[in-house]
């Protein structure tokens, strides 16, 4: 038997989420069109009749203006040393740029196997695909390069075989049931944020936290009081909306996958605080769960 971790790492708003979730089949990551949506390492785990592969999603690296950031970056970095094999996750229509450079530098320190996975093949012609994944392969020995869709869930099939070749042997390192180590309490924190993600605009989505407060199993489901954090009185206005009708709809989108992740009914009480500067706090910052690696 084979077992073994492997590392998702790359720009933000790569496809490194969807990929996890596709690979594992169930969402255990959030996702969204907006960068920066993954703040701490997440981990899947996938099961064949021969292996265990522990897939680890890690923040997107990108140049930090906060704390917060600082802190996500340097626990991807982290989390690259300490693997079995990398995935590198590109954004196919995108050109080569001074970014993708900085992780291909860090990818290429770790000393371990790295794949190319070329991602969002399906919004380009063939033509353009292989004429950016030449840029890429001109650039490093990749030991396998892979040019998929992580949002139709093209070609795993032979990527999860090629993954378990290069796996060193060993036991299973997790029951075969388990297909995320996330905490109950941060999984659902993270499809509320995941919902502020895609009902709010501007600057109000990357200030924000949730926090867990009650949770409370009881005869007909599950009673959830949880905290979204602002860093400002006006993003808390936008946060509630008119009337409330913002974290109405926020709480409405929350509770349907709650629902479907806790596989009860679940009764979702929402509230909002500022809380000035959070992102450059390092005890607020481990206290709401994010960055988990500091420096």
């Amino acid at each position: 038997m084979r077992s073994g971790f492997v590392a998702l790492a790359g720009r933000p708003n790569a496809g490194k989420s969807t990929l996890i979730n596709a690979l594992v089949n169930e969402k255990i990551a959030i996702v969204s069109p907006k960068p920066q949506t993954t703040r701490s390492e997440i981990r899947g785990i996938v099961n064949t009749d021969d292996a265990q592969i522990i897939f680890t999603d890690t923040p997107g690296i990108h140049k930090a203006k906060h704390r917060l950031e600082t802190r996500m970056n340097k626990e991807a970095q982290t989390v690259i040393q300490g693997v079995d094999l990398i995935y590198l996750v590109t954004d196919g229509t995108k050109a080569y740029g001074s970014g993708d450079e900085f992780v291909l530098n860090l990818v290429q320190q770790a000393g371990v196997p790295v794949f190319l996975i070329f991602n969002k093949i399906d919004c380009l012609p063939k033509e353009k695909v292989l004429k950016n994944l030449t840029s890429w392969q001109s650039r490093f020995s990749f030991a396998e390069f892979f040019p998929i869709s992580a949002l139709k869930g093209e070609h795993f099939n032979e990527l999860i075989d090629t993954t378990i070749s290069y796996l060193p042997e060993g036991d299973a390192l997790y029951p075969r049931e388990v297909i995320s180590d996330s905490p109950e309490n941060f999984r659902i924190a993270e499809i509320i944020r995941e919902k502020i993600l895609y009902c709010t605009e501007e600057e109000v989505p990357h200030a924000t936290a949730v926090v867990i407060e009650r949770k409370e199993y009881v005869k007909d489901g599950c009673e959830i009081q949880a905290m979204i954090l602002v860093e400002k009185p006006g993003q808390k206005a936008i946060v509630i909306g008119k009337q409330g009708a913002m974290l109405k709809k926020i709480g409405i989108a929350a509770r349907k996958d709650i629902e479907q992740f806790l596989k009860c009914h679940v009764r979702l009480s929402l509230f909002v605080r500022v809380e000035e500067d959070w992102r450059d706090i390092d005890s607020r910052i481990t206290q709401y769960g994010y960055g988990h690696t500091d420096e």
